[in-house]
């Protein structure tokens, strides 16, 4: 009797989440384990630093600039986190990351607990966890193919954003809570313990080396990476797609303004929960994306449906109907970023996953403040609700020129960019992940190390 092995088409769930990877590898267990413990107390610190540098100052734009001074370091220690990822041992990274992390929820614990807090290491404190995060992340992307396997990495990515959008909404409400009373210090507290379980748990995953032909480092390590991105038209399209659905579409700055045009001042908190409501929905229902093949079409639909639900929202004549536009906009952009995730695990080296990881971070890192700064001068000038609609319009035109002018995005094969079924250069054996080199793909690897080696 034949036995059907975990991921296998024939047993996935029609709309359930595909819990394959979880049964199947330890290492994604551990993985999982760590980002959701992770996750919940992140977000419910980064509500309390909102929260904590309003009752000090009194001041939004004080409140403002603690985003702004995380702005450089994900930029920067994103991209060399990228190469890092690729040279050493990813585990470690990840692993000493989250020390670091540790230390600085502590010293935020510490200057709570003063009879005056000072404002000062809010700032300086964030920095530094955001450039230690920013160090992380390439690492942590880099290393789920390793521990699923190739056919899980669908099922993989949409339950780590199950978790992700879980422990959002959680840690949201659990931040503002503990952060009015007993007060900030707690939930730096519980951020302090949920880093140091979370280093408990990665010290048991297996090795994670880089690969050994991963190229130069720092500058020109960097500079390898983005030509190789710049020469796929599929992973192009992806970051333009991003990158469009970002700049154009962005909405956050507008919601308290709409919120009053409505005459629903009290939604506001709601417009900024009802994103991540829609992106939970699509990964409890996600069992159908493993049968989707076209992964550059998928991701083009849903950035253009985000852009249409956004202009939705801007024409909305009530408060409800604006609620549920704004749901279907956070379902789109889950659709669009588990696809992007499949897509750039299943095709690319993994001698380039770090850094091609680290120009991921790029458009997280300037689109979303590119967007917020776009809204505000066009709302400024023409209003609130003409700003939403264009954005979201244009978002979805732009969409529609970049798969027209990258053929490759939306139809693989085509463009310069690997079919469907092509892989990543390595594939995960068993459930440890060992990298072992793909039949067939020895000329596609020596051509990426030449565009390492330009």
């Amino acid at each position: 009797m034949s036995r059907v092995s975990a991921g296998d088409p024939a047993r996935r769930p029609g709309l359930w989440p595909d819990l394959a990877p979880w049964r199947s590898s330890r290492g994604f267990r551990l993985l999982f384990a760590s980002r959701t413990v992770i996750a919940l107390g992140a977000q419910a610190s980064e509500v309390a630093l909102l929260v904590q540098a309003k009752q000090l100052t009194g001041s939004p734009l004080a409140v403002g600039l603690l985003g702004v001074v995380e702005l450089v370091p994900l930029v920067v220690f994103g991209l060399y986190g990228g190469v890092l990822a690729d040279r050493f041992d990813r585990r470690l990274l990840i692993r000493w990351c989250e020390a670091a992390l540790a230390v600085c929820a502590v010293l935020l614990l510490v200057n709570a607990l003063l009879p005056a807090p000072a404002l000062w290491p809010l700032y300086a404190v964030s920095a530094v966890m955001m450039a230690a995060a920013a160090l992380q992340r390439p690492s942590l992307d880099a290393s789920v193919p390793r521990l699923v396997r190739r056919e899980q990495l669908t099922a993989a990515s949409a339950l780590l954003s199950l978790s992700q959008n879980a422990c959002f909404l959680l840690g949201s409400a659990l931040g503002g809570a503990l952060a009015v009373t007993p007060g900030p210090w707690l939930v730096y507290g519980i951020d302090a313990v949920g880093f140091a379980t979370s280093f408990g748990l990665l010290t048991l995953l297996p090795g994670l080396p880089g690969a050994a032909d991963a190229g130069p480092a720092a500058l020109r390590g960097i500079t390898g990476g983005l030509r190789y991105a710049v020469r796929r038209q599929d992973l192009l399209g992806s970051y333009l797609a991003d990158l469009a659905a970002m700049i154009f579409a962005y909405p956050n700055a507008l919601f308290p303004f709409l919120a009053a045009e409505l005459h629903a001042r009290w939604a506001t908190g709601l417009m900024f929960a009802a994103p991540s409501v829609g992106a939970f929905g699509v990964t409890v229902l996600s069992g159908w994306m493993g049968r989707i093949s076209r992964h550059g079409l998928a991701i083009a639909l849903a950035a253009a449906a985000w852009g249409l639900a956004m202009a939705g929202f801007g024409l909305s004549p009530d408060v409800w109907i604006a609620l549920a536009f704004l749901v279907a906009a956070g379902a789109a952009d889950m659709i669009s970023g588990i696809f992007r995730d499949v897509l750039w695990n299943q095709t690319i080296p993994d001698e380039l996953r770090g850094r091609l990881a680290g120009v991921e971070l790029l458009s997280y890192g300037v689109g979303p403040p590119a967007g917020q700064l776009r809204s505000g001068v066009v709302a400024s000038l023409a209003g609130t609700r003409f700003s939403l609609v264009s954005g979201g319009f244009l978002c979805a035109g732009a969409v529609a020129v970049i798969a027209a002018l990258l053929p490759g995005f939306i139809r693989p094969g085509t463009g310069g960019c690997p079919a469907a079924q092509g892989s990543a250069g390595h594939r995960a054996d068993g459930v440890l992940g060992r990298p072992v080199p793909t039949q067939g793909n020895d000329m596609k690897a020596d051509k990426d190390r030449k565009i390492l080696s330009v």
